[in-house]
């Protein structure tokens, strides 16, 4: 097993920007889209408290994503130590036991934060703190094996925030038509998951962590993963057709359409094209996302 650098003693209290740095603004976007989502299919029930939804917001991202990568980043220590050694505690930027400290306090605030948005909001703030432990933490450490903690993973991301955001504004159970588009994201959301596991194999490999690309192999992952991103997307616009929400569906067939054009690139070398894909693909999957929303208002409204 690697060693961790010790670049600071174990004593002194990490600079601003490492700290920042351990909360990975860049994935907070998923959560707070997806909550952005739930307030868009919401308010056509409800007129949004914009200053309720600007605190789920926070709470989405900065606060429940940025404690989670802070939670993953501390339990995976020695994972990063072999696959990306500059992270802010492999590296000794956080040094000693301030990587747990944060990750804990970090979860606390989250938690506080949360109440103002009432029962749901809270409820739903303490099961993603719950997963995000689950997900990184021994003995459960879901992230152990690629179907479970891409599951939990995904939950968090998409299907948990969008109903969030709902509940917020409405102070209501979702409608049922609602919960089960954004399940069917957060399904699709699964294979997403699996293509950010391609980054880490080999460590992943070396410290026994059954990710999907480990488990399966990298051509038979990108192809399960491409199959998780697309049947979901293919159940939305059933249920938008169904709906008579015919221009959402059709605009959700064509960001299909081009996803599917991308995933054969993709499967030609998923190893090397999995970052590529994330950010071609992935973000005409959230477009999809946003257009279900929209229809959603028809369809849920007064």
């Amino acid at each position: 097993m690697a060693r961790l650098a010790t670049a600071k003693p174990l004593d002194t209290v990490p600079d601003a920007l490492a700290a920042l740095e351990l909360l990975k603004p860049i994935t907070w976007f998923p959560p707070m889209w997806a909550f952005g989502c739930g307030v868009v299919c919401a308010s056509a029930i409800a007129a949004p408290h914009w200053g309720l939804v600007l605190l789920g917001v926070a709470l989405c991202g900065p606060l429940v994503c940025g404690s989670s990568q802070v939670v993953n980043d501390w339990f995976d220590r020695h994972v990063d130590a072999l696959n990306e050694p500059m992270r802010p505690i492999p590296s000794g930027r956080i040094p000693g036991h301030w990587g747990l400290g944060i990750a804990i306090a970090w979860s606390a605030l989250s938690l506080l934060a949360a109440l103002p948005l009432g029962r749901f909001g809270t409820l739903a703030a303490a099961l993603g703190l719950l997963l995000e432990w689950a997900y990184s933490a021994p003995p459960v450490r879901l992230k152990r094996n690629g179907w479970w903690g891409n599951a939990a993973v995904a939950i968090c991301y998409e299907g948990l925030p969008w109903l969030t955001g709902v509940t917020v504004i409405t102070a209501t159970v979702p409608a049922w038509q609602v919960m089960v588009i954004a399940g069917l994201y957060s399904l699709g959301a699964h294979g997403i998951m699996t293509l950010n596991d391609f980054k880490s194999i080999a460590g992943d490999r070396r410290m026994g962590i059954g990710s999907l690309p480990v488990r399966l192999g990298p051509q038979l992952a990108a192809h399960l993963a491409c199959w998780f991103m697309a049947l979901p997307q293919v159940a939305v616009i059933g249920l938008l057709l169904r709906w008579g929400q015919w221009q959402c569906g059709a605009a959700v067939v064509l960001l299909l359409t081009a996803q599917l054009l991308l995933m054969q690139r993709l499967l030609e070398r998923p190893r090397e094209l999995a970052p590529w894909y994330n950010g071609t693909g992935v973000t005409l999957y959230v477009l999809g996302m946003l257009l279900s929303a929209v229809a959603l208002r028809s369809v849920i409204g007064p």
